[in-house]
């Protein structure tokens, strides 16, 4: 059994040296974590990790001689490396970008730290620390893959029918991007009932999250509103900083609770589905760590609704799907690339 690494070793890779010396500062001030070495572009960075070994990389996206996407596909490819991309674009091209370096084998995406975010840089500087922490632990693989080989071959078509399943509740975090288009890419055009999602993100990513998908989705991808009915064949994001239900058929939002740990919340979109379809729901837990989404399956498994957790061996953290099958609340647990078809058999 892999143990916890306490001495967390990080590379930072960035052209900015504001930037490099911020995340320096924020990541030097836990006496867990050692910068290693900084990186001022992506040539730097790949040859640094190769010398070096860190246990981390934070990775800036737009870099000089090598950028940030080309430097997480070498260093990848050939010293694979937990890489937490640390992007100032949170909407536009330079998200697409940030969400690409996940599909070449990056764990997860960070707002960069600023100093205009001063008046928040506490939560940000312990959300950082946090990220580099459980992140470093993570086991990653050798990953050469680029978005074409995870757009696979769709399932066959299959259509709820009025006795049948009518919706399909997600809920993810760490490494769920990646997930997302592997299970969502291999949906087809025309699949028969609505999709819901939960996915933990940082602030100002799900819109460049919800186009990055939709580009690589025969199915729709988009921001959820509130009062909308949901249509079948299009999957619906929660915004950030807030929980979405669906209320006697539409979409609505809630204010997270107190203290509430992730937002939004997969046992409240859960909760929901389940007041609303009972047994009539799939609902599928993807990579991520803590708890959250367990409880809310358990009661859509008792109710008769069909439950999916990702296996362990094809999470990035098997937190979320692991609670889940602890608690008995799991039908099925496959490997990613075989959910969606799991999914398709469910609602048919």
């Amino acid at each position: 059994m892999a143990t916890f690494k306490k001495h967390v070793r990080v590379l930072i890779a960035d052209d900015s040296l504001v930037a490099r010396e911020m995340l320096a500062t924020i990541l030097g001030s836990d006496p867990e974590i050692e910068v290693v070495g900084q990186a001022a572009d992506g040539e730097e960075a790949v040859a640094m990790v190769a010398r070096l070994r860190p246990d981390l990389v934070t990775m800036d996206i737009h870099m000089p001689k090598l950028d940030g996407l080309r430097a997480t596909e070498k260093i990848m490819a050939y010293t694979p490396t937990p890489i937490l991309v640390v992007s100032s674009s949170v909407r536009g091209e330079g998200v697409g970008s940030a969400f690409d370096a996940l599909a070449l084998g990056a764990l997860e995406v960070i707002k960069k730290p600023e100093p205009r975010d001063w008046a928040e840089l506490d939560r940000i500087g312990r959300e950082v620390i946090r990220k580099a922490k459980v992140l470093a632990n993570v086991r990653v693989i050798t990953h050469i893959r680029g978005r074409r080989e995870q757009r696979a071959a769709q399932v066959a078509t299959h259509h709820g029918t009025p006795g049948g399943r009518s919706i399909v509740a997600i809920g993810s975090s760490t490494g769920g991007p990646s997930a997302l288009l592997a299970v969502l890419g291999r949906l087809p055009a025309d699949f028969g009932v609505p999709v819901l999602v939960a996915q933990h993100i940082a602030d100002g990513f799900v819109p460049g999250l919800v186009s990055w998908l939709n580009a690589g989705c025969a199915i729709k991808v988009v921001l959820g509103e509130e009062g909308v009915s949901p249509k079948p064949g299009v999957a619906y994001f929660a915004p950030t900083g807030a929980n979405m239900v669906i209320d006697d058929g539409t979409i609505a939002f809630r204010e997270p609770g107190r203290g509430q740990l992730y937002i939004p919340n997969a046992d409240t979109l859960f909760e929901s589905v389940a007041r609303c379809f009972g047994k009539r729901a799939v609902a599928v837990l993807l990579t991520g760590m803590g708890a959250d989404g367990a409880k809310g399956m358990k009661h859509l498994h008792e109710l008769g609704a069909h439950t999916i957790a990702q296996d362990e061996a094809s999470c990035t953290v098997f937190g979320m799907p692991k609670a889940a099958i602890d608690l008995e609340a799991v039908d099925q647990v496959v490997t990613v690339n075989d959910i969606a078809a799991a999914v398709v058999g469910a609602v048919g």
